[in-house]
């Protein structure tokens, strides 16, 4: 996704003058041949993460689109303020784009991992939220963000689906079970091990890379009686959206994710999959104790 990532937005600052990519450290190897070619629209302001997104929210207030690129920890955590005031406040916009995801730097330690990033996002108003499942959909999210002047973050992980997904902002069917069937619906790089868990059981599967907007209609058409999300950062990060859609419907609900329990045990990301329950095993153990 980082590859298809740098490729597109390379294209992208030699197509349309109106392109910027703001940098701080991470990446800048990768785009060292775009900053020759546009040295006035590729900046690297070295590790001033807050100083990046200020600067991306003045390009932006001259007109400019820019891209803003780090770990997802630099790039949200630790941006905060200057996310909700120069760009929300100032009412402008930026593409964000995340490497790092959760955890995939799961063996550097909890400075790397951002499996708050989505939430802390929900607490401002109109953040377009994408999270590809496969590299081949990053260059459609990254392209229809450019034509736009909204806020978007796309959150890109190594970990992936087998397939890609046309971009779509509804709730893609992906198995459909029988009439009234419980409804998983699995956000990113969580659809194959939601596709294992539920392998031989009958539930509806859909997928969705926009968790934000959320679908509230397609959620509303797909729901049973039982729904279960499943996403790739905190567990609980939908259920205000998901209860305010079913709201009137009878229901009940089951949000996976990471824990808010801080682990400090370390590993691959495998192990990490595994404490969260986010494997195969550990999502099938938890979706079939809620279906009972």
């Amino acid at each position: 996704m980082r590859e298809a990532f740098v490729a597109t937005t390379t294209e992208l600052l030699a197509e349309d003058p109106r392109t910027a990519l703001v940098l701080a450290v991470i990446s800048a190897d990768a785009f060292a041949p775009a900053q020759r070619r546009h040295p006035d629209r590729v900046l690297n302001v070295g590790i001033r993460e807050q100083l990046m997104t200020g600067v991306a929210g003045g390009l932006a207030l001259t007109g400019l689109r820019p891209y803003v690129h780090s770990y997802a920890p630099f790039l949200v955590d630790r941006t905060y303020e200057q996310i909700k005031l120069d760009l929300g406040h100032q009412d402008v916009g930026a593409v964000l784009v995340s490497i790092g995801a959760s955890y995939d730097a799961s063996d550097v330690g909890y400075t790397h991992h951002s499996p708050g990033d989505v939430a802390l996002l929900d607490t401002l108003d109109g953040w377009t939220v994408q999270v590809p499942g496969h590299r081949d959909e990053v260059p459609s999210l990254l392209r229809a963000a450019a034509r736009t002047d909204d806020r978007v973050y796309i959150r890109l992980s190594t970990q992936e689906n087998r397939q890609a997904f046309p971009e779509s902002t509804r709730l893609q069917v992906v198995r459909r079970g029988t009439a009234g069937a419980p409804l998983v619906l699995a956000v990113g790089p969580m659809l194959d091990p939601v596709l294992a868990a539920v392998a031989d059981l009958n539930v509806t599967v859909a997928y969705t890379s926009n968790p934000r907007p959320l679908d509230a209609a397609g959620l509303r058409a797909l729901a049973g009686t039982e729904v279960v999300v499943v996403e790739p950062y905190l567990a609980g990060t939908s259920s205000r959206l998901a209860g305010a859609a079913l709201a009137d419907l009878p229901h009940r609900e089951l949000h996976l994710g990471v824990s808010r329990v801080e682990t400090r045990h370390y590993g691959s990301v495998a192990d990490q999959d595994r404490s969260y329950g986010l494997d195969p095993a550990g999502l099938r153990a938890s979706i079939t104790t809620f279906l009972g």
